[in-house]
Protein backbone atom coordinates (compact mmCIF):
# COMPACT_ATOMS: atom_id res chain seq x y z
CA UNK A 1 0.00 0.00 0.00
CA UNK A 2 1.35 3.31 -1.12
CA UNK A 3 1.79 6.19 1.15
CA UNK A 4 2.78 9.77 1.36
CA UNK A 5 5.08 12.40 2.77
CA UNK A 6 4.93 16.25 2.94
CA UNK A 7 7.74 18.57 3.32
CA UNK A 8 8.30 21.71 1.14
CA UNK A 9 8.73 21.78 -2.86
CA UNK A 10 11.42 24.06 -3.25
CA UNK A 11 12.36 23.36 -7.10
CA UNK A 12 9.50 22.66 -9.32
CA UNK A 13 9.28 19.40 -11.57
CA UNK A 14 8.12 15.05 -10.93
CA UNK A 15 10.68 12.60 -11.04
CA UNK A 16 9.87 8.59 -11.04
CA UNK A 17 12.56 6.11 -9.81
CA UNK A 18 14.51 4.51 -7.09
CA UNK A 19 16.19 5.82 -3.92
CA UNK A 20 19.97 6.47 -3.53
CA UNK A 21 20.10 7.13 0.54
CA UNK A 22 22.71 9.21 1.39
CA UNK A 23 24.17 8.47 4.90
CA UNK A 24 26.35 11.15 6.43
CA UNK A 25 27.97 9.41 9.24
CA UNK A 26 27.62 11.30 12.30
CA UNK A 27 30.57 13.25 14.17
CA UNK A 28 31.47 12.53 17.59
CA UNK A 29 33.53 14.90 18.67
CA UNK A 30 35.52 14.17 22.03
CA UNK A 31 37.42 16.56 23.68
CA UNK A 32 41.47 15.44 24.16
CA UNK A 33 43.95 17.46 26.46
CA UNK A 34 47.31 18.48 24.38
CA UNK A 35 50.33 20.02 25.82
CA UNK A 36 51.72 23.41 25.13
CA UNK A 37 54.39 21.81 23.11
CA UNK A 38 51.87 20.12 21.07
CA UNK A 39 49.61 23.36 20.33
CA UNK A 40 51.26 24.28 16.95
CA UNK A 41 50.94 20.80 15.69
CA UNK A 42 47.18 20.69 16.35
CA UNK A 43 46.97 24.26 14.59
CA UNK A 44 48.98 23.14 11.73
CA UNK A 45 46.57 19.52 11.50
CA UNK A 46 43.76 22.13 11.54
CA UNK A 47 45.21 24.59 8.86
CA UNK A 48 45.36 21.58 6.73
CA UNK A 49 42.31 20.11 7.15
CA UNK A 50 41.10 23.83 5.56
CA UNK A 51 43.13 23.18 2.80
CA UNK A 52 41.74 19.71 2.27
CA UNK A 53 38.38 21.16 2.60
CA UNK A 54 39.20 24.00 0.22
CA UNK A 55 40.51 21.71 -2.44
CA UNK A 56 37.71 19.45 -2.53
CA UNK A 57 35.10 22.35 -3.33
CA UNK A 58 37.54 23.94 -5.79
CA UNK A 59 37.46 20.43 -7.07
CA UNK A 60 33.64 20.37 -7.12
CA UNK A 61 33.53 23.61 -8.84
CA UNK A 62 35.25 22.42 -11.59
CA UNK A 63 32.45 20.08 -12.52
CA UNK A 64 30.17 22.07 -13.24
CA UNK A 65 29.42 22.44 -16.90
CA UNK A 66 30.26 24.58 -19.08
CA UNK A 67 26.50 25.26 -20.65
CA UNK A 68 25.65 26.24 -16.86
CA UNK A 69 25.71 30.29 -16.37
CA UNK A 70 28.42 31.23 -14.33
CA UNK A 71 26.57 32.44 -11.42
CA UNK A 72 25.92 28.48 -10.36
CA UNK A 73 29.96 28.67 -8.75
CA UNK A 74 28.77 31.28 -6.42
CA UNK A 75 27.19 28.59 -4.41
CA UNK A 76 30.66 26.65 -4.18
CA UNK A 77 32.34 30.51 -3.67
CA UNK A 78 30.03 31.33 -1.04
CA UNK A 79 31.39 28.18 1.08
CA UNK A 80 35.15 28.93 0.21
CA UNK A 81 34.93 32.71 1.32
CA UNK A 82 33.67 31.11 4.95
CA UNK A 83 36.61 28.82 4.70
CA UNK A 84 38.39 32.50 4.75
CA UNK A 85 36.66 33.70 7.88
CA UNK A 86 38.34 34.75 10.62
CA UNK A 87 35.30 34.54 12.73
CA UNK A 88 35.46 30.89 12.05
CA UNK A 89 39.35 30.03 11.35
CA UNK A 90 41.02 32.38 13.09
CA UNK A 91 38.04 32.02 16.11
CA UNK A 92 39.03 28.32 15.91
CA UNK A 93 43.00 28.94 16.13
CA UNK A 94 42.43 30.50 19.22
CA UNK A 95 40.52 28.07 20.83
CA UNK A 96 42.61 25.77 20.13
CA UNK A 97 45.19 27.39 22.20
CA UNK A 98 43.24 29.07 24.68
CA UNK A 99 41.78 25.54 26.53
CA UNK A 100 45.09 23.24 25.25
CA UNK A 101 42.49 21.04 23.18
CA UNK A 102 42.34 19.40 19.94
CA UNK A 103 40.91 20.90 17.08
CA UNK A 104 37.45 19.28 16.95
CA UNK A 105 36.99 20.08 19.77
CA UNK A 106 37.49 23.52 19.54
CA UNK A 107 35.84 23.90 15.97
CA UNK A 108 32.83 22.65 17.79
CA UNK A 109 32.87 24.98 20.43
CA UNK A 110 33.21 27.90 17.65
CA UNK A 111 30.35 26.54 16.00
CA UNK A 112 28.29 26.39 18.71
CA UNK A 113 29.11 30.14 19.31
CA UNK A 114 27.62 30.72 15.77
CA UNK A 115 24.82 29.08 15.84
CA UNK A 116 24.09 30.88 19.35
CA UNK A 117 23.84 33.97 17.54
CA UNK A 118 21.09 32.51 14.86
CA UNK A 119 19.13 30.70 17.73
CA UNK A 120 18.90 34.57 19.82
CA UNK A 121 16.80 35.74 16.52
CA UNK A 122 13.71 35.64 15.51
CA UNK A 123 11.95 31.86 14.78
CA UNK A 124 10.46 32.74 11.82
CA UNK A 125 13.06 34.28 10.07
CA UNK A 126 13.64 31.76 6.72
CA UNK A 127 17.04 33.63 5.66
CA UNK A 128 18.73 33.88 9.25
CA UNK A 129 18.04 29.88 9.52
CA UNK A 130 19.26 29.50 5.48
CA UNK A 131 22.66 30.81 6.56
CA UNK A 132 23.08 28.98 9.60
CA UNK A 133 22.70 26.05 7.60
CA UNK A 134 25.51 26.97 5.29
CA UNK A 135 27.98 27.32 8.02
CA UNK A 136 27.19 24.30 9.87
CA UNK A 137 27.86 22.45 6.04
CA UNK A 138 31.29 24.15 6.39
CA UNK A 139 32.17 23.16 9.67
CA UNK A 140 30.77 19.33 9.15
CA UNK A 141 32.95 19.19 5.67
CA UNK A 142 35.95 20.29 7.97
CA UNK A 143 34.59 18.37 10.93
CA UNK A 144 34.55 15.30 8.17
CA UNK A 145 38.65 15.58 6.74
CA UNK A 146 39.84 16.28 10.06
CA UNK A 147 38.39 12.67 11.16
CA UNK A 148 39.33 11.08 8.20
CA UNK A 149 35.81 10.44 6.43
CA UNK A 150 35.39 10.47 3.03
CA UNK A 151 33.34 13.53 1.27
CA UNK A 152 30.99 10.69 0.15
CA UNK A 153 31.33 7.29 1.41
CA UNK A 154 29.33 5.23 -0.42
CA UNK A 155 31.31 5.58 -3.20
CA UNK A 156 31.53 5.42 -6.23
CA UNK A 157 29.25 8.45 -6.32
CA UNK A 158 28.70 8.48 -10.86
CA UNK A 159 27.68 4.91 -10.32
CA UNK A 160 25.19 5.35 -7.86
CA UNK A 161 23.18 8.50 -8.34
CA UNK A 162 23.32 7.90 -12.72
CA UNK A 163 19.25 8.33 -12.41
CA UNK A 164 18.43 8.00 -8.82
CA UNK A 165 16.47 10.30 -6.75
CA UNK A 166 18.63 11.18 -3.33
CA UNK A 167 17.54 10.77 0.07
CA UNK A 168 19.41 12.30 2.84
CA UNK A 169 19.10 14.27 5.93
CA UNK A 170 20.38 17.61 4.36
CA UNK A 171 22.66 18.65 0.96
CA UNK A 172 25.31 21.06 0.86
CA UNK A 173 24.99 23.54 -2.19
CA UNK A 174 28.39 21.68 -3.29
CA UNK A 175 26.57 17.74 -2.99
CA UNK A 176 23.91 19.84 -5.29
CA UNK A 177 26.23 20.39 -7.89
CA UNK A 178 28.06 17.27 -8.00
CA UNK A 179 25.23 15.45 -7.79
CA UNK A 180 23.75 17.20 -11.18
CA UNK A 181 26.90 16.30 -12.37
CA UNK A 182 26.39 12.69 -12.18
CA UNK A 183 23.01 13.03 -13.48
CA UNK A 184 20.63 12.30 -10.49
CA UNK A 185 16.60 12.49 -11.42
CA UNK A 186 15.80 14.50 -8.21
CA UNK A 187 16.75 15.22 -4.43
CA UNK A 188 14.50 14.63 -0.97
CA UNK A 189 15.79 16.01 1.98
CA UNK A 190 15.03 15.76 5.70
CA UNK A 191 15.91 19.28 6.42
CA UNK A 192 16.56 22.60 5.00
CA UNK A 193 14.50 25.54 3.99
CA UNK A 194 13.06 26.98 0.55
CA UNK A 195 15.48 29.72 1.21
CA UNK A 196 18.90 27.90 1.15
CA UNK A 197 21.39 28.21 -0.74
CA UNK A 198 20.70 24.32 -2.29
CA UNK A 199 16.74 25.30 -2.28
CA UNK A 200 17.91 27.90 -4.65
CA UNK A 201 20.83 25.75 -6.55
CA UNK A 202 18.25 23.39 -6.99
CA UNK A 203 15.82 25.62 -9.11
CA UNK A 204 18.76 27.18 -10.91
CA UNK A 205 19.65 23.53 -11.96
CA UNK A 206 16.50 22.51 -12.83
CA UNK A 207 16.55 19.95 -10.34
CA UNK A 208 12.79 18.77 -8.62
CA UNK A 209 13.55 18.72 -4.72
CA UNK A 210 11.90 18.55 -1.61
CA UNK A 211 13.05 19.49 1.98
CA UNK A 212 11.64 19.88 5.22
CA UNK A 213 10.84 15.56 5.19
CA UNK A 214 11.32 15.20 8.58
CA UNK A 215 12.21 11.43 9.67
CA UNK A 216 11.74 10.08 5.60
CA UNK A 217 14.80 7.65 6.20
CA UNK A 218 12.72 5.85 8.68
CA UNK A 219 9.94 4.81 5.85
CA UNK A 220 12.11 4.64 3.13
CA UNK A 221 14.75 2.18 1.87
CA UNK A 222 17.93 1.96 -0.31
CA UNK A 223 16.23 1.27 -4.12
CA UNK A 224 12.91 1.95 -3.59
CA UNK A 225 10.87 3.19 -5.89
CA UNK A 226 9.32 6.89 -5.26
CA UNK A 227 8.20 9.51 -6.87
CA UNK A 228 9.10 13.39 -5.75
CA UNK A 229 6.17 15.73 -6.74
CA UNK A 230 8.20 18.82 -6.60
CA UNK A 231 5.45 21.07 -6.91
CA UNK A 232 3.21 20.12 -4.09
CA UNK A 233 6.21 19.19 -1.96
CA UNK A 234 4.71 15.29 -1.95
CA UNK A 235 7.07 12.24 -1.69
CA UNK A 236 5.08 8.96 -2.40
CA UNK A 237 6.32 5.48 -2.13
CA UNK A 238 5.09 1.68 -2.42
CA UNK A 239 3.36 2.92 -5.83
CA UNK A 240 1.13 0.76 -7.43
CA UNK A 241 0.65 1.29 -11.22
CA UNK A 242 -2.20 3.71 -11.29
CA UNK A 243 -0.06 5.76 -9.20
CA UNK A 244 2.77 5.68 -11.32
CA UNK A 245 0.87 6.03 -14.30
CA UNK A 246 -0.62 8.75 -13.20
CA UNK A 247 2.54 10.20 -12.73
CA UNK A 248 4.07 9.65 -15.77
CA UNK A 249 1.10 11.33 -17.11
CA UNK A 250 1.74 14.41 -15.68
CA UNK A 251 5.66 14.10 -16.22
CA UNK A 252 4.44 14.08 -20.43
CA UNK A 253 1.94 17.45 -19.33
CA UNK A 254 4.22 18.78 -17.77
CA UNK A 255 7.20 18.39 -20.15
CA UNK A 256 4.69 19.47 -23.02
CA UNK A 257 3.71 22.57 -20.85
CA UNK A 258 7.70 23.59 -20.33
CA UNK A 259 7.76 23.26 -23.95
CA UNK A 260 5.25 25.48 -24.72
CA UNK A 261 6.08 28.04 -21.78
CA UNK A 262 9.77 28.09 -23.29
CA UNK A 263 8.43 28.97 -26.74
CA UNK A 264 7.10 32.37 -25.14
CA UNK A 265 10.87 32.78 -23.55
CA UNK A 266 11.47 35.12 -27.09
CA UNK A 267 8.07 36.61 -27.43
CA UNK A 268 6.88 40.32 -26.20
CA UNK A 269 4.61 40.49 -23.62
CA UNK A 270 1.29 42.08 -25.10
CA UNK A 271 -2.04 41.26 -24.61
CA UNK A 272 -4.04 39.55 -27.53
CA UNK A 273 -5.78 43.03 -28.32
CA UNK A 274 -2.08 44.88 -28.94
CA UNK A 275 -1.77 46.40 -24.71
CA UNK A 276 2.21 46.25 -24.03
CA UNK A 277 2.46 45.17 -20.63
CA UNK A 278 5.85 45.30 -18.43
CA UNK A 279 7.12 41.58 -16.69
CA UNK A 280 10.53 41.76 -14.64
CA UNK A 281 11.65 39.36 -12.19
CA UNK A 282 12.40 39.62 -8.00
CA UNK A 283 15.60 38.33 -6.83
CA UNK A 284 16.60 37.49 -3.71
CA UNK A 285 20.40 37.07 -4.38
CA UNK A 286 22.77 38.15 -6.84
CA UNK A 287 23.05 34.44 -8.27
CA UNK A 288 19.30 34.67 -8.92
CA UNK A 289 20.38 36.27 -12.20
CA UNK A 290 20.88 32.96 -13.46
CA UNK A 291 17.31 32.25 -13.45
CA UNK A 292 16.54 35.27 -14.35
CA UNK A 293 18.48 35.23 -18.06
CA UNK A 294 17.07 31.41 -18.23
CA UNK A 295 13.53 32.45 -18.50
CA UNK A 296 14.44 35.67 -20.55
CA UNK A 297 13.43 38.41 -18.51
CA UNK A 298 14.89 41.47 -19.36
CA UNK A 299 14.76 43.48 -15.95
CA UNK A 300 14.55 43.34 -11.87
CA UNK A 301 11.49 44.76 -10.70
CA UNK A 302 12.74 43.72 -6.71
CA UNK A 303 15.89 43.15 -5.75
CA UNK A 304 16.08 42.95 -2.18
CA UNK A 305 18.73 43.56 -0.06
CA UNK A 306 18.42 42.12 3.23
CA UNK A 307 20.70 39.17 2.56
CA UNK A 308 24.40 41.05 2.96
CA UNK A 309 23.18 41.53 6.54
CA UNK A 310 22.28 38.09 7.04
CA UNK A 311 25.27 35.24 8.43
CA UNK A 312 27.18 37.61 10.59
CA UNK A 313 27.38 40.00 13.50
CA UNK A 314 28.73 43.26 12.25
CA UNK A 315 27.18 45.44 9.24
CA UNK A 316 28.24 45.06 5.19
CA UNK A 317 30.30 48.07 4.95
CA UNK A 318 29.80 50.21 1.57
CA UNK A 319 31.90 48.05 -0.71
CA UNK A 320 29.80 44.73 0.18
CA UNK A 321 27.33 46.73 -1.02
CA UNK A 322 28.50 47.96 -4.16
CA UNK A 323 30.31 45.03 -5.18
CA UNK A 324 26.80 42.80 -4.91
CA UNK A 325 25.00 45.93 -6.51
CA UNK A 326 27.51 46.11 -9.24
CA UNK A 327 27.52 42.38 -10.15
CA UNK A 328 23.69 42.25 -10.58
CA UNK A 329 23.63 45.33 -12.60
CA UNK A 330 26.36 44.23 -14.89
CA UNK A 331 24.67 41.17 -15.70
CA UNK A 332 21.84 42.58 -16.72
CA UNK A 333 23.64 44.59 -19.16
CA UNK A 334 21.43 47.66 -19.56
CA UNK A 335 18.31 46.33 -18.46
CA UNK A 336 16.52 47.83 -15.42
CA UNK A 337 17.37 46.93 -12.10
CA UNK A 338 15.42 48.12 -9.20
CA UNK A 339 17.38 47.78 -6.06
CA UNK A 340 15.14 47.96 -2.82
CA UNK A 341 16.84 49.41 0.65
CA UNK A 342 16.78 47.23 3.29
CA UNK A 343 13.87 46.06 4.16
CA UNK A 344 15.02 44.28 8.12
CA UNK A 345 13.15 44.20 11.40
CA UNK A 346 9.72 42.46 11.74
CA UNK A 347 10.23 38.73 10.89
CA UNK A 348 13.53 39.79 9.27
CA UNK A 349 15.72 40.17 12.48
CA UNK A 350 19.80 40.60 12.47
CA UNK A 351 22.05 40.74 15.01
CA UNK A 352 24.10 43.44 12.82
CA UNK A 353 21.39 45.23 12.69
CA UNK A 354 19.59 44.95 16.05
CA UNK A 355 22.83 45.59 18.22
CA UNK A 356 22.59 49.18 16.40
CA UNK A 357 18.96 49.93 16.62
CA UNK A 358 17.83 51.85 19.62
CA UNK A 359 15.13 49.36 20.56
CA UNK A 360 14.84 45.45 20.35
CA UNK A 361 12.14 43.89 18.63
CA UNK A 362 9.12 45.55 20.69
CA UNK A 363 5.75 44.57 21.56
CA UNK A 364 4.76 44.14 18.09
CA UNK A 365 7.54 43.92 15.65
CA UNK A 366 5.47 44.51 12.54
CA UNK A 367 4.36 47.45 13.66
CA UNK A 368 7.93 48.86 15.00
CA UNK A 369 10.94 49.64 13.83
CA UNK A 370 11.33 48.11 10.49
CA UNK A 371 12.43 48.57 7.19
CA UNK A 372 12.96 52.86 6.19
CA UNK A 373 12.23 53.97 9.68
CA UNK A 374 14.95 51.31 11.08
CA UNK A 375 17.57 53.04 8.10
CA UNK A 376 16.33 56.72 9.42
CA UNK A 377 17.77 55.55 12.73
CA UNK A 378 20.79 54.35 11.48
CA UNK A 379 21.69 57.15 9.34
CA UNK A 380 25.41 56.26 8.74
CA UNK A 381 24.33 53.32 8.15
CA UNK A 382 21.58 54.08 5.93
CA UNK A 383 24.30 56.23 3.92
CA UNK A 384 26.68 53.62 2.84
CA UNK A 385 23.92 51.66 1.44
CA UNK A 386 22.85 54.89 -0.91
CA UNK A 387 26.46 56.08 -1.77
CA UNK A 388 26.72 52.06 -3.04
CA UNK A 389 23.97 52.11 -5.14
CA UNK A 390 24.53 55.72 -6.62
CA UNK A 391 27.71 54.45 -7.53
CA UNK A 392 26.49 51.09 -8.78
CA UNK A 393 23.79 53.47 -11.35
CA UNK A 394 26.63 54.43 -13.57
CA UNK A 395 27.18 50.56 -14.25
CA UNK A 396 23.60 50.37 -15.92
CA UNK A 397 19.85 51.27 -15.77
CA UNK A 398 19.39 51.21 -11.59
CA UNK A 399 15.73 52.42 -9.89
CA UNK A 400 16.04 52.92 -5.99
CA UNK A 401 12.97 52.02 -3.84
CA UNK A 402 12.20 53.07 -0.34
CA UNK A 403 10.01 50.43 1.38
CA UNK A 404 7.27 50.75 4.33
CA UNK A 405 7.13 54.74 3.57
CA UNK A 406 4.29 55.59 5.33
CA UNK A 407 4.36 59.40 6.12
CA UNK A 408 5.38 62.47 3.60
CA UNK A 409 7.61 63.29 6.30
CA UNK A 410 9.62 59.81 6.00
CA UNK A 411 9.96 60.66 2.38
CA UNK A 412 10.82 64.26 2.91
CA UNK A 413 13.90 62.57 5.36
CA UNK A 414 14.94 60.02 2.88
CA UNK A 415 15.25 62.77 0.43
CA UNK A 416 17.39 64.91 2.28
CA UNK A 417 20.10 62.32 3.24
CA UNK A 418 19.93 61.38 -0.88
CA UNK A 419 20.96 65.21 -1.38
CA UNK A 420 23.74 64.84 1.20
CA UNK A 421 24.96 61.85 -0.14
CA UNK A 422 25.19 63.00 -3.62
CA UNK A 423 26.86 65.61 -2.54
CA UNK A 424 29.44 63.90 -0.80
CA UNK A 425 30.59 61.87 -3.82
CA UNK A 426 30.44 65.07 -5.79
CA UNK A 427 32.92 66.32 -3.61
CA UNK A 428 34.86 62.83 -4.04
CA UNK A 429 34.58 63.11 -7.65
CA UNK A 430 32.84 59.65 -7.87
CA UNK A 431 30.72 59.04 -10.50
CA UNK A 432 26.95 58.91 -10.14
CA UNK A 433 23.70 59.13 -12.15
CA UNK A 434 22.15 62.63 -11.38
CA UNK A 435 18.79 61.44 -12.51
CA UNK A 436 18.76 57.91 -10.87
CA UNK A 437 15.22 57.12 -10.70
CA UNK A 438 14.02 56.91 -6.65
CA UNK A 439 10.32 55.42 -6.26
CA UNK A 440 8.30 54.19 -2.80
CA UNK A 441 6.65 50.86 -2.08
CA UNK A 442 3.01 50.96 -1.23
CA UNK A 443 2.32 48.48 1.04
CA UNK A 444 0.73 50.65 4.16
CA UNK A 445 -3.27 51.49 3.49
CA UNK A 446 -2.06 54.93 4.72
CA UNK A 447 0.40 55.27 1.64
CA UNK A 448 -2.70 53.57 -0.79
CA UNK A 449 -4.99 55.98 0.51
CA UNK A 450 -2.58 59.51 -0.24
CA UNK A 451 -1.41 57.83 -3.27
CA UNK A 452 -2.33 61.45 -5.37
CA UNK A 453 -0.20 63.52 -2.47
CA UNK A 454 3.21 61.06 -2.86
CA UNK A 455 3.22 60.88 -6.90
CA UNK A 456 4.66 64.46 -7.17
CA UNK A 457 7.42 63.55 -5.18
CA UNK A 458 8.38 60.41 -6.41
CA UNK A 459 9.58 58.89 -10.06
CA UNK A 460 7.65 55.48 -9.54
CA UNK A 461 5.67 53.28 -7.48
CA UNK A 462 5.47 49.48 -6.47
CA UNK A 463 2.88 47.54 -4.87
CA UNK A 464 3.67 45.55 -2.17
CA UNK A 465 0.87 43.36 -1.60
CA UNK A 466 2.27 41.02 1.00
CA UNK A 467 2.41 43.73 3.64
CA UNK A 468 -0.51 45.51 2.33
CA UNK A 469 -2.42 42.60 2.87
CA UNK A 470 -1.67 42.18 6.27
CA UNK A 471 -1.96 45.37 7.32
CA UNK A 472 -5.47 45.87 5.65
CA UNK A 473 -6.49 43.18 7.39
CA UNK A 474 -4.54 43.61 10.62
CA UNK A 475 -3.61 39.77 10.28
CA UNK A 476 0.00 38.47 11.24
CA UNK A 477 0.22 36.44 8.03
CA UNK A 478 3.31 34.46 9.78
CA UNK A 479 0.60 33.69 12.82
CA UNK A 480 -0.66 29.90 11.97
CA UNK A 481 -3.74 31.04 13.87
CA UNK A 482 -4.89 33.82 12.04
CA UNK A 483 -3.05 33.21 8.16
CA UNK A 484 -6.44 31.67 6.80
CA UNK A 485 -7.46 35.26 6.96
CA UNK A 486 -4.99 36.71 4.57
CA UNK A 487 -7.55 37.23 1.25
CA UNK A 488 -6.18 39.15 -1.52
CA UNK A 489 -9.38 39.03 -3.00
CA UNK A 490 -10.87 41.20 0.38
CA UNK A 491 -12.36 43.51 -0.93
CA UNK A 492 -10.79 46.49 0.90
CA UNK A 493 -7.12 44.90 -0.27
CA UNK A 494 -8.65 45.12 -4.20
CA UNK A 495 -9.96 48.88 -3.64
CA UNK A 496 -6.76 49.91 -2.11
CA UNK A 497 -4.47 48.62 -5.41
CA UNK A 498 -7.10 50.64 -7.44
CA UNK A 499 -6.81 53.51 -5.93
CA UNK A 500 -2.51 53.17 -6.04
CA UNK A 501 -2.75 52.00 -9.53
CA UNK A 502 -5.94 55.20 -10.70
CA UNK A 503 -3.75 58.01 -8.84
CA UNK A 504 -0.27 57.20 -10.17
CA UNK A 505 -1.96 56.55 -13.66
CA UNK A 506 -3.42 60.33 -13.73
CA UNK A 507 0.08 61.91 -12.55
CA UNK A 508 1.40 60.02 -15.21
CA UNK A 509 3.52 57.80 -12.70
CA UNK A 510 4.92 54.33 -13.83
CA UNK A 511 3.06 52.24 -10.74
CA UNK A 512 3.93 48.48 -11.25
CA UNK A 513 3.42 45.14 -8.32
CA UNK A 514 6.19 43.09 -7.02
CA UNK A 515 4.25 41.33 -4.27
CA UNK A 516 2.97 37.50 -4.49
CA UNK A 517 0.04 38.43 -5.72
CA UNK A 518 1.39 39.61 -9.03
CA UNK A 519 3.15 36.25 -9.34
CA UNK A 520 -0.42 33.94 -8.89
CA UNK A 521 -1.58 32.63 -11.70
CA UNK A 522 -5.24 33.41 -10.35
CA UNK A 523 -4.94 37.14 -10.22
CA UNK A 524 -3.23 38.01 -13.06
CA UNK A 525 -6.22 38.97 -15.39
CA UNK A 526 -7.98 40.41 -11.86
CA UNK A 527 -4.91 42.75 -12.07
CA UNK A 528 -4.99 43.47 -15.89
CA UNK A 529 -8.60 44.44 -15.33
CA UNK A 530 -7.84 46.91 -12.39
CA UNK A 531 -5.39 48.56 -14.81
CA UNK A 532 -2.14 47.33 -13.69
CA UNK A 533 0.14 47.26 -16.59
CA UNK A 534 3.80 46.34 -14.66
CA UNK A 535 4.28 43.32 -12.98
CA UNK A 536 7.64 42.01 -10.98
CA UNK A 537 7.11 37.92 -10.16
CA UNK A 538 9.67 35.51 -8.88
CA UNK A 539 11.82 34.21 -11.83
CA UNK A 540 9.74 30.35 -11.30
CA UNK A 541 6.60 31.94 -12.19
CA UNK A 542 7.70 34.30 -15.18
CA UNK A 543 7.04 32.07 -18.11
CA UNK A 544 3.91 31.20 -16.90
CA UNK A 545 2.39 34.76 -16.03
CA UNK A 546 3.62 36.12 -19.55
CA UNK A 547 1.65 33.04 -21.30
CA UNK A 548 -1.56 34.20 -19.53
CA UNK A 549 -0.90 37.77 -19.82
CA UNK A 550 -0.82 36.88 -24.08
CA UNK A 551 -3.48 34.95 -23.83
CA UNK A 552 -5.57 37.74 -22.33
CA UNK A 553 -8.03 39.97 -23.43
CA UNK A 554 -8.02 43.23 -21.54
CA UNK A 555 -11.09 44.48 -23.01
CA UNK A 556 -14.23 43.42 -20.91
CA UNK A 557 -12.16 42.79 -18.00
CA UNK A 558 -12.82 46.19 -16.60
CA UNK A 559 -16.19 46.00 -16.19
CA UNK A 560 -16.33 42.43 -14.30
CA UNK A 561 -13.58 43.26 -12.41
CA UNK A 562 -16.33 46.34 -10.77
CA UNK A 563 -18.44 43.89 -10.59
CA UNK A 564 -16.45 42.25 -8.04
CA UNK A 565 -15.30 45.23 -6.36
CA UNK A 566 -18.77 45.68 -5.13
CA UNK A 567 -19.25 42.59 -4.24
CA UNK A 568 -19.27 41.23 -0.67
CA UNK A 569 -19.58 37.78 -0.28
CA UNK A 570 -16.54 35.22 -0.76
CA UNK A 571 -18.32 32.65 -3.02
CA UNK A 572 -19.74 35.47 -5.03
CA UNK A 573 -16.00 36.83 -5.55
CA UNK A 574 -14.50 33.76 -6.36
CA UNK A 575 -17.23 32.65 -8.81
CA UNK A 576 -16.84 35.82 -10.73
CA UNK A 577 -12.64 35.87 -10.64
CA UNK A 578 -13.42 32.19 -11.89
CA UNK A 579 -14.99 34.04 -14.58
CA UNK A 580 -12.74 36.79 -15.58
CA UNK A 581 -10.26 33.56 -15.38
CA UNK A 582 -12.50 31.23 -17.59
Amino acid sequence: MSFTLHGIGVSKGIAIGKVHIIDHDIIEIHKHSLSKQHLDEEVERFENAVMIARDQLLNIRNKISQDKEADVGTFIDAHLLMLEDSMLIQATVGLIHEHQCNAEWALDMQKNVLVQVFEDMADEDPYISSRKQDIEHVIARIQRVLQGYNEFPNSPMDEQLANAIVLADDLTPADTVLMQHYGILAFATEFGGATSHTAILARSLGIPAIVGLHKARRYIRQNDLIVVDGFHGVLISDNDDSILHYYRMRQREEKRHRNTLRKTKTQPVITLDGTPITLHTNIEFPEDVTTVKQVGSHGIGLYRTEFLFMNRDNVPDEEEHFNAYARVVQALQGHPVTIRTIDLGADKQVCSVKNHSESGLGSNPALGLRAIRMCLKNVNQFKQQLRAILRASTLGQVRMMIPMVSSFHELVQVRNILTEVRQELIEKGIDFDANMPVGIMVEIPATAICTDLFTPYVDFLSIGTNDLIQYTLAIDRCDDAVNYLYDPLHPAVLRLIKITIDEANKANKPVSMCGEMAGDSRYIRLLLGLGLRSFSVNPEAFLEVKKIINNSHIQGLAEKVNELLNTVSPTEINAILDTINA
